[in-house]
Order: C-alpha cells, then sequence, then structure tokens
C-alpha cells in the first residue's frame, strides 16, 4: 500500500465539511491509550457481573458460549479494521456505512451505535448500585448514579488525552484484577482449598455436578444474551480511529490482540472460578468474582474485587459516555442533529453532546425505583443493547461486503485483509441470526426484541425528515468529495 504522511483535515465522525475554521476533534491518544482501550472494551460489565447470570442459566458451559461469540467478533473487528485502513478519511465504522451503502445506512448506524451506548451506560450505572449495595445495602439507589454520572462527565470534558489517560488505568486494574483471580484460583485448586462452607477447589468441579453441559442444550442457548453484552465496546477503536495518532499501527495491533484477549480475560478467568466454586453456588444476581473470593473465606479481598468490579463498570460509563458525545458531535456536523451538539470547547471535546448524554444516563434512576430487582432491570437493559449493538456490527459487515464488491483493488493491496473474506461475512450474519434466536427463548429478552423494531421505525421517520433539510443532498457530496483516500 502507498504510504503518506498527511493528516486528513477533516475531522467528525460521520460525515464533515471541509473548511478552514471547522471545529475538529484533536488526535490525542497514544497507542498505549489504544492498546489499554481496547483491552478495556473487552472487560465490562458483562463480564464482572453479567456472567453470574450466565453461569446459571449455562453452567460449566459458559465458556463455550463466550468463547463462540469472541470467535464471530474477532471477525466483525477485523472487517472493520480492513475497512478503516482502506482509506485512512474513514473517521469511524459510521463512515463506512455513509460512504458505501449510503447516507442513510450512515444516520441509521450512527443513532443506533448513540443509543446503544446511551442504554449500555444505564446498565452500567444499574450494575454500580448493585455494588454499592455490597459496602451500603440501604443506600439510597439514586446516589452512586448521580456519583458516577458527575465523575464521568468531569473526566470527559478537559480534552480526548485525559479520557484516554484515565481509561488507561481503569483498564490496568481490571487487566491486574482478572490476573491476580486466575493465580490465586491456580493456587487454591492446587492445594485442594475448602471453603468453610465446604466447596474444595479442584478441576473436576467443571463436570462433578452434571456434567461440563449440566443444563442442557437449551440452557446453553439461554446463556448467549447476557455474554453477548459482555463483548460490546470492543468497537471502541474503531469509533476513536478519528482521535487516534497512528491508526494504520495501533488499529492492527489492538483488533489482532482481541483473541488472545478473550482465552485470558473471559475463557481463563470463567475456568479458573469455575474450579474453585461449583457452578451452582452463583446466584444470577452477584459478582461470580466478588463471590469467589466470599465463598473462599477472603472476606477483605472480596471486598477489593468488589471495588475492582465496580471501577470495571465506571470505565464502560466513562467509555460509553466518550463514544455518544462523538457520535453526536459527528451526527450535528453532517446535519443530522441539532447543530448546537456539533460545537467544540477549548480542550477540543464535544462538551453540549456529553452534557446531554449524562442527562440522559440520569434515566437509570427512575429505572431502578420501577424494577425493584436490579438483576432484572439489568437484564432489559442489556438485552436492548445487545441488539442495538448487533445491528451496528451487522451494519459494519453488510458495508465491507460492498467495499469488496465496489473496490477490489483497495482489498487485494491491503496489508491488513479479513481473515475469511466474504465467506466469513456470512458466517457472521447467520451466527447474528442465532442469536436474536436464542432471544425469543426467553421472555425478559422477547420483551426487549419484540419493541426493537420501533426504534427502527423510528429512525425511518427521522430520515424522511432530516434528508429533506436544506442543503443536505450537498453535505453528502461534500462528505463523498473528502474521502479522496488517504492510504496506510
Amino acid at each position: 500500500m502507498t504510504k503518506s504522511t498527511a493528516v486528513p483535515k477533516t475531522s467528525p465522525i460521520v460525515g464533515r465539511v471541509a473548511a478552514a475554521d471547522a471545529a475538529q476533534l484533536h488526535r490525542g491518544l497514544a497507542n498505549r491509550h489504544i492498546q489499554l482501550i481496547a483491552i478495556g472494551g473487552a472487560i465490562g460489565t458483562g463480564l464482572f457481573m453479567g456472567s453470574g447470570r450466565t453461569i446459571s442459566l449455562a453452567g460449566p458451559a459458559v465458556v463455550v458460549v463466550y468463547g463462540v461469540i469472541g470467535f464471530f467478533v474477532f471477525f466483525v473487528l477485523r472487517a472493520m479494521g480492513e475497512l478503516l485502513l482502506s482509506n485512512l478519511n474513514y473517521k469511524s465504522f459510521v463512515d463506512c456505512a455513509a460512504d458505501l451503502l449510503g447516507p442513510a445506512a450512515g444516520f441509521f448506524v450512527g443513532w443506533s451505535y448513540w443509543l446503544a451506548w446511551i442504554v449500555t451506560g444505564v446498565a452500567d450505572l444499574v450494575a454500580i448500585t448493585g455494588y454499592s449495595k455490597f459496602w451500603w445495602p440501604d443506600i439510597p439507589v439514586w446516589l452512586p448514579v448521580v456519583f458516577t454520572v458527575s465523575l464521568i462527565l468531569g473526566c470527559n470534558l478537559f480534552s480526548v488525552s485525559s479520557f484516554g489517560e484515565i481509561e488507561f488505568w481503569f483498564a490496568l486494574i481490571k487487566v491486574a484484577a482478572i490476573g491476580c483471580l486466575i493465580v490465586l484460583a491456580v493456587i487454591l485448586v492446587a492445594t485442594h482449598y475448602v471453603s468453610p462452607h465446604g466447596a474444595r477447589a479442584e478441576i473436576a468441579n467443571l463436570w462433578n455436578d452434571g456434567g461440563f453441559f449440566a443444563t442442557g442444550f437449551m440452557g446453553l442457548v439461554s446463556g448467549f444474551q447476557i455474554a453477548f453484552f459482555a463483548y460490546i465496546g470492543v468497537e471502541l477503536v474503531g469509533a476513536a480511529a478519528g482521535e487516534t495518532a497512528n491508526p494504520a499501527r495501533t488499529l492492527p495491533r489492538a483488533i489482532n490482540a482481541v483473541p488472545l484477549r478473550v482465552a485470558i480475560f473471559y475463557i481463563g478467568a470463567l475456568l479458573a472460578i469455575l474450579a474453585v466454586v461449583p457452578w451452582r453456588q452463583f446466584s444470577s444476581g452477584q459478582s461470580p468474582f466478588v463471590v469467589m473470593f466470599s465463598l473462599a473465606g477472603v472476606a477483605a479481598a472480596a471486598s477489593v474485587v468488589n471495588f475492582v468490579v465496580a471501577t470495571s463498570a465506571t470505565s464502560a460509563a466513562n467509555s460509553g459516555v466518550f463514544s455518544t458525545g462523538r457520535m453526536l458531535f459527528g451526527l450535528a456536523d453532517e446535519g443530522s442533529a441539532p447543530a448546537i451538539f456539533g460545537k467544540l470547547n477549548r480542550g477540543g471535546v464535544p462538551a453540549p453532546a456529553l452534557l446531554l448524554t449524562a442527562v440522559l444516563l440520569l434515566t437509570a434512576i427512575p429505572l431502578l425505583y420501577a424494577g425493584g430487582s436490579v438483576i432484572g432491570a439489568f437484564t432489559l437493559i442489556t438485552t436492548i443493547s445487545s441488539l442495538l449493538f448487533m445491528f451496528v456490527w451487522a451494519m459494519v459487515i453488510v458495508s465491507y461486503l460492498a467495499y469488496r464488491r465496489r473496490h477490489p483493488q483497495r482489498h487485494s493491496t491491503s496489508d491488513y485483509q479479513m481473515p475469511g473474506g466474504v465467506l466469513m461475512c456470512w458466517a457472521v450474519l447467520a451466527f447474528f441470526v442465532f442469536v436474536l434466536w436464542t432471544l425469543t427463548t426467553n421472555p425478559e429478552t422477547l420483551v426487549a426484541l419484540a419493541w426493537f423494531p420501533l426504534w427502527l421505525m423510528l429512525l425511518a421517520a427521522g430520515w424522511l425528515v432530516v434528508r429533506r433539510r436544506p442543503g443536505r443532498a450537498e453535505r453528502y457530496r461534500r462528505f463523498q468529495a473528502n474521502l479522496e483516500p488517504i492510504r496506510c
């Protein structure tokens, strides 16, 4: 591929108008930030809290569920990586959809990704409230929500480099915690530790109680919903491409490391937990990471791990605020959202968009009061979030198929081709259909699935309005003109 040291003059995530005085996002994320953001995206609330419910549904075979999802998600990321590196004027996968599938596709993907992170942020706040009750059972549910929203809003309002630095340390805490958990589990198993509750730590816990597939095929199927939610955020490296100093180098490194991260942080951590504690002792409403230390009689360590998982949820919400702010900024610049959200503050961050996000995250408070059960609210929200992310990821795959058809030369000269190509794309889409079917097998997830088409109908109505706005067609023509490829 030909190399260029030129930096694109345009910067919004969705569409852009080239102008000398146009507001520009700053390329303030270094390689170490992107690497840890990618790791943090792969270790979230879905693993730390949601895996408790997944274990209760699928038993020890939960590791198969996480492994299968991780396998297909990796190919989504590889498709996204090839797309973004085929033209460095693409600032995110939303630009890819708008260019390759048309402006309506960019509108649908941009707004869906925005809502996905709003919903995910609410789920993280629900989880944080549950973690807070570990220490303060009678704490008012609104207090953890308000405190967390205030904290992450402050982190995001300064500059993208401050966000990257904070997320770097958040992710480092998660990595260190899981590493310590795996080491401790190995020690407990090697010494045949017996907890105060009479549970012996041994590898045989993986099959002693009903076998490895203890809950049968339908139990395995039921585990896919929450497990799927655990992977959302891995695409953050693609959403942050517009603020990455050297995407041609950092994106492949971050994406290629995903299989190893899945093997260690998902499969390794869950195998460690299930070897120490028999699977039936995990409750769907608790973090298995905390439960493992509690049942092992290490109360102080359980409190530390609860702090870690609370930090993880805060990290996920922090990433959500970052993503929604940038996405709304891009939508505003393209003319698909009110113009005020296209403004940046002195730190080069979209402050109005971030403030709207913070306000919307506070909807977690009435949801918690209305929902009663934390895990019940968490299940409903995560199902909606999973559907939105599945839609976005599917559009990435469809964009890749269009790219292969329209730009065969770019693909043939790419240094970062997607393994399996078109055939693997269809396999990923078939897997998404399977996940949709799994949502119909549970009444709680079926409700969210039944309501999801309303969001697509709302988007369709919104597009009919937006497309008729004065200057919309001209904006899109300029957007395409600005996509003269800068190749890596």
